[in-house]
């Protein structure tokens, strides 16, 4: 991969464009790194990023929406897009996501997952699970750890993660969120421990994030060399410094 990239990079050196690429949110905070990284190496293209939830953004793609690449919070959108031939690029993954819960204010995050059976939480922000692989995980993780339904009557969604964390901050007492937020500058206060823990990742199935690049870019190679860049030790590397897990 990284020598196709080095000739992808000699190949487009000269070149000038602009490239539309559709982001699960939870990589937004990631994004402003890679985006710097990328452009190291390609300057003269533009990487313009649509952020929303994995579930919109695919539909947005199979209704005619101009993107050239999409980066998914899970491999279930890509893969699907692939077999209806809206990629033409097999999904694979560029990294696997984690799950935290977040609190505001500093508590006692010692029963992990637990704590969001305590009285004392009665507002818990998660994402929307029909669209946003990370509020399916965030249920999942709930039953798996044994915790009643009832749990649920507590719940406010978010349409996406980004939502969901904005929810965390300013309407709800905790929140399920991707652990990638709280490596951003903005959330650098909050405390491991005091402010956030991660969830088990053994009550979740893994969040495997995946990359296709889409048919609209069939013959794009400054598409192509965005899609080979996120796959490269460098982005991987930014990535696993936000908290991603790579392959």
């Amino acid at each position: 991969m990284q020598k196709i990239f080095l000739l992808l990079l000699t190949t487009l050196f000269l070149q000038a464009g602009e490239i539309r690429v559709a982001v699960a949110a939870n990589v937004s905070y990631a994004l402003p790194q890679l985006q710097k990284a990328f452009s190291m190496h390609f300057p003269q293209t533009k990487v313009q990023v649509i952020l929303g939830s994995s579930g919109k953004l695919a539909a947005q793609i199979r209704n005619g929406a101009p993107y050239d690449l999409f980066l998914s919070a899970n491999m279930k959108y890509p893969e699907a897009l692939f077999a209806e031939g809206s990629a033409v690029t097999k999904p694979i993954i560029y990294a696997r996501g984690a799950l935290a819960i977040l609190s505001p204010k500093p508590r006692d995050l010692s029963k992990g997952i637990m704590i969001v059976s305590d009285p004392a939480i009665k507002r818990i922000a998660v994402a929307n699970t029909k669209t946003a692989p990370y509020g399916k995980a965030a249920v999942e993780a709930i039953q798996h750890a044994g915790l009643p339904e009832t749990v649920k009557s507590k719940f406010i969604y978010g349409e996406s993660i980004s939502q969901t964390l904005t929810y965390t901050l300013k309407a709800a007492d905790i929140g399920f969120v991707a652990k990638s937020a709280l490596f951003s500058p903005r959330l650098s206060r909050f405390q491991e421990g005091k402010n956030w823990v991660e969830i088990d990742p053994k009550l979740y199935t893994p969040i495997d994030q995946g990359i296709v690049l889409l048919k609209r870019a069939a013959s794009n190679a400054e598409a192509a060399a965005f899609f080979t860049f996120m796959l490269t030790k460098e982005a991987r590397k930014i990535l696993r410094a936000f908290g991603y897990s790579t392959p």
